[in-house]
């Protein structure tokens, strides 16, 4: 019997756990999620602790996560979800109020894929869903490596002692790295997708794709964000000065 393309079973949608205090955001990040076929809002949740709560039970590909909450805010939610083995795959993705985020580096350490404006268009946000998803990095257009590199020059929020003995840690670490895996991770830190480094290198994107996995697994890096972050605290990246 032959089958037809709507007989062939169709990929799973991508669940998403919605975190915000503002019940009338949640309310509209639902019905826009919910509006695309492939994506389904599994949960709500109002602090970070329900937040840490429903990704255990829900296990959502990804977590849409304020910063700014009373109680347990984005920023500690982020870390515990990070930190727990079972949800090694849950992706989060910061929303903040303001583009330029006192809190955005110190989201990235936390464990987050990456960023985007509260006031992004509806497209925007259901890109930052699916790249997040597909576990890439989402660094909105207008959180420049320039101002992530800012932040970082500046502590990212830490305190200095913490930065330095992070950056020792990573600068070790690298030892581990072969000289065109460090050379894919300085071109991950510029923002360049794989691509890009493909077209730059002289090599297919493939080629890239594995240089960046295999240094990812020896820095012990969730995503390319964290790539982004280790390059510049272990000073491989150097803030430039605008």
């Amino acid at each position: 019997m032959d089958h037809t393309a709507t007989d062939l079973p169709s990929a799973a949608p991508v669940r998403v756990l919605l975190v915000d205090d503002q019940a009338l955001l949640r309310s509209a990040f639902k019905v826009l999620v919910d509006s695309e076929p492939d994506m389904e809002v599994v949960g709500e949740a109002s602090d970070g602790a329900q937040a840490v709560e429903l990704a255990r039970r829900t296990r959502p590909d990804v977590v849409l996560m304020d910063i700014r909450m009373p109680g347990t805010d984005g920023l500690a939610a982020t870390r515990m979800i990070s930190a727990d083995p079972d949800l090694a795959d849950v992706r989060v993705v910061m929303l903040t109020t303001f583009e330029v985020d006192e809190y955005v580096v110190s989201a990235l350490r936390a464990g987050a894929s990456g960023f985007l404006g509260k006031g992004a268009e509806p497209d925007e946000l259901l890109n930052a869903i699916r790249v997040a998803a597909a576990g890439e990095a989402l660094l909105s257009p207008a959180a420049t490596k320039g101002l992530i590199a800012t932040f970082l020059a500046q502590g990212g929020g830490t305190d200095p002692a913490g930065a330095a003995a992070s950056a020792g840690s990573h600068a070790q670490r690298l030892d581990a790295l072969t000289v065109r895996e460090r050379e894919v991770l300085v071109h991950v830190a510029a923002g360049l997708s794989n691509d890009g480094i493909a077209g730059r290198l002289e090599v297919s994107p493939l080629t890239v794709k594995t240089h960046v996995n295999r240094a990812m697994a020896k820095l012990g890096a969730r995503d390319r964000a964290q790539l982004v972050v280790i390059a510049y605290e272990s000073g491989l990246v150097r803030p430039r000065a605008e």
